[in-house]
């Protein structure tokens, strides 16, 4: 008697364990969908944009004339991560890159979400299509487990997640077609033409072009363990690093993965779980393949810091030049500090691009 009244209890404690992860499943997955987002407006190119079509196409490449733009050498390729904390930055940007192009169909933007998050996934894919009906984009899932087991801790939990390090795998996420991309972060807005940064010239061997920032102080960004081991110090023997900011890249992929950069940034990241070099997450694995290698961008493409230090995310002032590009990098994010009525004054840029849907307009 006493076994099948111990089957029952166990199958009641598994009953029970089996609702419970429903429902704390289903509330994370509410969260994605608590905000509501307004529809932009379409946006049109002009009459002197260049033309799709799918004669450009390598058919094997892609088959699909439907999704002609997705391989086309004439279209602004743009990547971006997507996840619930950041969606409301995310439009935002996107709305800005098409409100400010004179070719806004010819922009196919590629979207990376986790793979961990697969109900997550599909409800964001439906925010970005429910906003923006007339946008180009795909929606590709990253596994978090390829880099999980490499991330080191850094100074700000946030810099731990493994999307931070998606922008290391663009060229095995992103179809081979794909040959260059323009990467951003979700925390920015344009207020210039994205077609400018993508056109920048990467000359004949370079990878990527960045925004440098050479009065940086660069060995900041790594541990005296770094600096005191001659066979590390020695990587920047033949170059001139200068710190840039990955939140805003031209890529060549092509490049990129005739050279595996992937694996010499994963390698990196092995030596650090082994003995810590550096502090700050997935840039300084960045800066050791690429500082000093990349080609500069000129500084009003990144005017990045926005957010204060990763500490307390204090205000900020604009660098001084002109503005292409507004980044708020750092700690404090616009609409976080627009919610609790703390904003800075430089959070009013920002928020024309919001698109959050108020409740009273909810309620009109």
């Amino acid at each position: 008697m006493l076994m099948p009244r111990l089957i029952q209890k166990l199958t009641l404690l598994f009953t029970l364990l089996f609702l419970f992860l429903s429902l704390t499943t289903n509330a994370a997955a509410a969260t994605t969908i608590t905000q509501q987002f307004k529809e932009a407006p379409q946006f049109y190119n002009s009459p002197d944009c260049p033309s799709i079509d799918q004669d450009e196409i390598d058919s094997e490449a892609e088959p699909d004339g439907e999704n002609t733009i997705f391989c086309s050498e004439h279209a602004v390729h743009v990547a971006m991560t997507l996840d619930a904390a950041y969606i409301r930055g995310s439009m935002a940007a996107i709305l800005s890159v098409l409100q400010h192009t004179s070719c806004p169909q010819n922009i196919a933007f590629h979207f990376v979400a986790s793979a961990s998050a697969s109900a997550n996934a599909s409800l964001l894919r439906a925010t970005i299509s429910s906003s923006f009906p007339y946008l180009k984009f795909r929606v590709y899932t990253f596994d978090d487990s390829s880099v999980s087991g490499l991330i080191s801790t850094s100074i700000r939990s946030a810099l731990d997640c493994p999307l931070n390090y998606a922008r290391s795998y663009l060229a095995n996420i992103l179809p081979l077609c794909v040959r260059r991309v323009v990467y951003l972060d979700s925390d920015l807005v344009l207020v210039d033409d994205i077609a400018k940064l993508a056109a920048t010239p990467l000359g004949e061997k370079s990878v990527l072009a960045a925004p440098e920032y050479c009065n940086a102080n660069f060995t900041s960004y790594f541990t005296p363990t770094f600096w005191s081991n001659p066979s590390l110090s020695l990587t920047f023997a033949d170059r001139r690093p200068c710190y840039f900011n990955t939140g805003v890249m031209v890529i060549d992929l092509d490049r990129w993965r005739e050279g595996d950069y992937t694996t010499k940034i994963e390698e990196w990241m092995e030596l650090q779980k082994r003995m810590r070099i550096y502090e700050l997450g997935s840039l300084p694995p960045f800066l050791l393949v690429f500082a000093g290698d990349i080609v500069p961008v000129d500084h009003k493409w990144n005017q990045h810091g926005l957010g204060g230090d990763n500490f307390r995310g204090l205000c900020r002032d604009l660098h001084p030049g002109p503005v292409s590009l507004l980044h708020w990098s750092g700690k404090g994010k616009p609409w976080a500090r627009l919610d609790a009525n703390r904003p800075c004054p430089l959070d009013a840029l920002w928020a024309p691009y919001d698109l959050l849907q108020t409740p009273f307009a909810l309620d009109s």
